[in-house]
Formats: C-alpha cells, sequence, structure tokens
C-alpha cells in the first residue's frame, strides 16, 4: 500500500511516518517501479505501535527500547514493565506540576478583581523576577 493508505490504516499521519522511517523507528519500505512507498501490513502494525507508544507517553527514544522489546520473542516481560513504570512516574511528575501552576493561576485570578482598575495581581506576579 502507498503512504497515503498507510497513513489512514495506521492513524498516523504521512509527515510523520516519513520523520519516522528518517530516524530509524520504521524501516525504509521498498520502492515501486513508480517510485512511491510500498507498505506492507506489518508496517501499518509498526505504526499503530509507535502511535499507542506516542499516546501513553513515551518519548521516541523508549519507544525505539519498546519496538526492539516487541520483536524479541524472548524478551523478559519485566523490562518492559519497568519501562510503563518509569513513564507512569515521570507523568505523575509532570501531572503534580502542572496542578501546582493551576492552582497557582487560580489563586492569583482569584485575587484580582477583574474590573476596570489596572492593578492585577496576575501581572504583578508575572513581572516578578523568577527565582533562579
Amino acid at each position: 500500500m502507498n503512504i497515503g493508505a498507510a497513513s489512514k490504516a495506521s492513524g498516523v499521519s504521512q509527515r510523520m511516518i516519513r520523520h519516522y522511517e528518517k530516524i530509524g523507528l520504521i524501516p525504509a519500505p521498498p520502492r515501486r517501479d513508480s517510485g512511491y512507498r510500498d507498505y506492507a501490513p506489518a508496517d501499518v502494525a509498526r505504526l499503530r505501535f509507535i502511535a499507542n507508544a506516542r499516546d501513553l507517553g513515551f518519548p521516541i527514544e523508549e519507544i525505539g527500547r519498546l519496538l526492539s522489546l516487541w520483536s524479541d520473542k524472548e524478551r523478559a516481560s519485566a523490562e518492559v514493565k519497568a519501562l510503563a513504570l518509569a513513564r507512569a512516574e515521570e507523568l505523575h511528575r509532570k501531572a503534580e506540576a502542572l496542578e501546582a501552576m493551576r492552582a497557582s493561576l487560580l489563586d492569583l485570578a482569584e485575587k484580582c478583581h477583574g474590573n476596570d482598575r489596572p492593578d492585577c495581581p496576575i501581572i504583578e506576579r508575572l513581572a516578578t523576577p523568577s527565582p533562579q
């Protein structure tokens, strides 16, 4: 199938398919006589795997490792589990940081009168130098 069909079947944009090919996450497919890429069902499965891993927050480097583990039928599931738990912990840290930012914004918004006067704690906070 051509890149458009592979994109539609996998849910991965053509641009990202080319990018994944360029960085080696998917092997370069053979080309037809016309020069168009010719993707196999295995390529589409690999693209879906990558998309699912991205949806779960895995960075490209870890996706490469997961692809290797997926291909290794002799793998230990403990390594896969360790990667998943590490990613979950990183997402937890990011969620806590986002929640702290949200709480700060809500606090600042509550302190702002939101009227016609120019004084605003939100602007004052944004203008304050951050501690290094």
